[in-house]
């Protein structure tokens, strides 16, 4: 097996100045984005991962909330030919080798996969699994608040760990989905929404007063968000009148719960005239700057919700960039879970049955098709054997700052490649195997294998490859793409790491089932 010296690391991160001006370059001469006309023809060692810089700065830029995340992806894979299974129909004569599909749960997670032309029911599947959910402050069910010396506030509750000390003094803005009932035709739909301009803040105290600018730190009293000004308790005359004023929407309506003025907002953005017709909404707060390029030589990466939107977009990529060849003969599959934050438990985390039940579907529906085999647990059982799951999250480079933090060998660094991260204590599914496996697919794929083990003294994190893995009984290993400030409302990766990223999970897209026949 190939071992990458030092010496081979540093001198492939000197070529940084030279990708940075070819992307400039690519990107200029670019008239169709790499990820809308994907060449299913390529190896993974021909892509450039420099060619993945800013359609993912776009991605990140445009798609701020999960379900925006997933209405991206359904769009990228209808462009690329995959046709939506629905989960209430029957998929049987659905499905056929050679077919590309795709299956969401809840608006919020997705699982998209190709069948090999040589597919015969058995047969193993690649898997790439992540999440696509991030930090985040959501809006509260009763979400208005009392006028506070004219200022105008929003009642939000954090979601995972957000609403830490990154999001004091940040432009934020809102976005999610409104549920929305037709007035004509009684019938009910989600659509989405996100505004375009920061609306909140949630403003620090100076020093002056003798306290922490963060005061005590108390997310439920001093972390509420201001949105707008309404200074009309000036007014006796203007205080009494909007007493008497009917709520929008009617007594008892959703609508009467939310600020008046963000629920004229937002059905303004959905072209909606009457505020009853909207049901519900989930909403939530996020950082509205863009994703940018920095650095002296643009090797960075700046971005909001990179965790972990950026191994998921990465691993996607790679599904729709996947080689289709006639010899194909195991089905090639992308699942991105929401809730890993907070623990994968509801039904679209991978603690749920999405994963494991997609598969069966699939695998029931193209033994109906084929008829060779009695559909099973015997079946199933032979699927499994044969099948490998990458499970993909972002992991820890190594940080300049806080070098205690580091572990000799274990810290990966930005714009070298994905890192395969182990751990003792089971919150990570890499073994000896595993790491063996996917060490000859980057051979294959000429990427470069990193190294993440965290220090005896630290915590690990965890991931969705044990939950996965076990339920599943798959051969498996945890991979991430190298960040800095974890948890951040904004954090930093590599410029090329994206699309380091997306070169590796391709190459185990196209070369596990060889890389499988080579075992005994």
């Amino acid at each position: 097996m190939t071992r990458h010296t030092p010496e081979f690391i540093r001198a492939r991160s000197s070529q940084l100045s030279l990708r940075s001006l070819a992307l400039e370059q690519a990107m200029a001469s670019r008239t169709v984005s790499v990820t809308d006309a994907p060449d299913n023809t390529l190896n993974a060692k021909d892509l450039k991962p420099e060619d993945f810089t800013k359609p993912y700065c776009e991605f990140m830029t445009q798609n701020p909330t999960v379900f925006h995340a997933v209405g991206y992806f359904k769009e990228k894979l209808l462009k690329a030919g995959f046709t939506e299974l629905p989960s209430r129909d029957s998929w049987t004569d659905k499905l056929e080798p050679g077919g590309k599909y795709f299956v969401t749960r809840n608006g919020s997670s997705i699982i998209g996969f190709s069948v090999g032309k040589a597919y015969r029911p058995g047969n193993g599947v690649a898997m790439v699994a992540g999440h696509i959910d991030a930090l985040t402050a959501r809006l509260k069910p009763t979400s208005t608040k009392p006028n506070n010396n004219g200022y105008i506030q929003l009642g939000v509750a954090q979601y995972a760990g957000a609403l830490n000390e990154t999001w004091w003094d940040r432009d934020l803005s809102v976005g999610g989905r409104v549920i929305v009932r037709d007035p004509e035709t009684g019938k009910t739909a989600v659509k989405l929404v996100k505004l375009d301009w920061p609306i909140a803040r949630i403003p620090t105290l100076a020093p002056h007063f003798g306290l922490s600018m963060l005061g005590h730190g108390n997310r439920e009293t001093e972390m509420v968000p201001i949105i707008g000004l309404d200074n009309s308790d000036l007014s006796s005359t203007a205080s009494t009148a909007s007493t008497e004023q009917q709520p929008l929407g009617g007594y008892g309506s959703f609508v009467s719960t939310q600020p008046p003025k963000l629920v004229k907002v937002i059905a303004g953005e959905l072209g909606i005239k009457d505020y009853s017709t909207i049901l519900n909404w989930e909403l939530e707060l996020y950082d509205s700057q863009p994703a940018a390029v920095g650095g002296l030589d643009k090797e960075f990466i700046f971005a909001g919700r990179i965790d972990d939107k950026l191994c998921s977009w990465a691993a996607f990529m790679a599904l729709l960039h996947a080689k289709q060849d006639d010899n194909d003969g195991v089905i090639k599959l992308v699942a991105l879970f929401d809730d890993e934050e907070i623990g994968s438990l509801l039904r679209q985390g991978a603690r749920g049955n999405f994963l494991p039940l997609t598969i069966e579907r699939a695998v029931e529906a193209l033994n109906d098709a084929d008829g060779a085999d009695i559909f099973g647990p015997g079946l199933m059982g032979r699927t499994f054997a044969r099948s490998f799951l990458v499970s993909s999250d972002v992991t820890h480079a190594a940080h300049p700052n806080f070098p205690q933090t580091n572990l000799a060998g274990h810290s990966p660094r930005l714009n070298v490649g994905v890192a395969l991260c182990v751990d003792a204590s089971a919150h990570m599914t890499t073994d000896s195997v595993s790491m063996a496996i996917l060490d000859r697919v980057a051979q294959l794929s000429g990427c470069i294998n990193q190294r993440h083990m965290i220090r005896n003294d630290s915590r690990s994190g965890g991931t969705v490859g044990p939950m996965l893995s076990s339920a599943m009984g798959v051969k498996a290993a945890d991979v991430g793409i190298p960040q800095l400030s974890m948890h951040s409302i904004r954090a930093t990766t590599g410029s090329l790491d994206p699309g380091l990223g997306m070169k590796f999970y391709k190459g185990f897209l196209d070369h596990w089932e060889q890389v499988d026949g080579e075992w005994h």
